[in-house]
């Protein structure tokens, strides 16, 4: 089913294979949209994403933003409506979660990459974005990717954590200014998912919290879960897909847990 054929959809932080970003993509492939993969560099992992993505259908751009920079943001923006003719979909996915450490022990250096990153990124890409889909008139769908992690606290991850819950705060915010305009803005807050991102905190963890080994974590993560195991991009990209459709045209400002219901152990 093509629901999303002649639409685009702008991913960051999309250019790792196995990553979250790659999944929200395979699906809208799938469902005939346009991808534009972004990432902070376009690399040779990057075009790999961007092949796989043009053999299942899609046309495909690469483009490359550091999320952090308002101007390479208006730049990601400027160039898939030019690449595509339009930006319907974008989604918040780029973000930094590997700066574990102890509260007390965080560098102001890493605390200000994370949040620069996590949120000011979502920031400025959202106000991009939204500026293209206003003047296109068209209407829109902003999804940003926070995390269980927006909803609860985890040790040692002190401005992961902090980005999170304030990423939230933005769907919410700018979901009241942009409803008019008939752009949606919501969160999708996964579980753990293991991606790149997630083995390096599968390792992290399962040693802080004296585990024997990372699937013995991993084990135990499962058996926590209503469902039996913890989250697949797949998961993710299934709530995305929902929310850019039209049937979740009445659903905005809000944060979606897709977590198997681990939260309410």
């Amino acid at each position: 089913m093509a629901r999303f054929a002649g639409k685009t959809i702008v991913v960051t932080g999309s250019g790792k294979q196995k990553g979250l970003g790659q999944g929200i993509l395979q699906r809208f492939a799938d469902e005939g949209a346009n991808c534009v993969v972004s990432d902070v560099s376009i690399d040779a992992e990057a075009e790999s994403v961007a092949a796989e993505l043009h053999e299942r259908g899609a046309k495909v751009s690469t483009i490359a933003c550091d999320v952090s920079d308002p101007a390479q943001c208006n730049r990601l923006v400027e160039r898939s409506v030019g690449a595509m003719g339009s930006v319907d979909i974008f989604v918040n996915n780029a973000g930094i979660g590997f700066m574990m450490k102890p509260m007390l022990e965080v560098d102001p250096k890493d605390w200000a990459t994370v949040i620069a990153v996590n949120l000011s990124g979502a920031f400025y890409c959202t106000q991009a974005a939204a500026k293209a889909m206003i003047a296109a008139g068209k209407g829109g769908r902003i999804i940003n990717i926070a995390s269980q992690a927006a909803k609860t606290g985890f040790p040692h991850l002190p401005a992961y954590v902090s980005s999170k819950h304030g990423m939230v705060g933005l769907t919410r915010a700018t979901a009241v200014e942009l409803g008019t305009h008939s752009i949606t803005v919501n969160a999708v807050c996964p579980n753990h998912v293991t991606t790149g991102l997630g083995a390096q905190q599968n390792e992290y963890f399962s040693k802080l919290l004296g585990f024997d080994s990372v699937e013995a974590y991993l084990k135990n993560t499962a058996a926590k879960n209503p469902m039996g195991r913890p989250g697949l991009p797949s998961d993710t990209a299934a709530a995305c897909a929902w929310l850019a459709s039209d049937d979740a045209f009445y659903v905005t400002g809000e944060a979606i847990n897709v977590s198997g219901g681990e939260e309410m152990h």
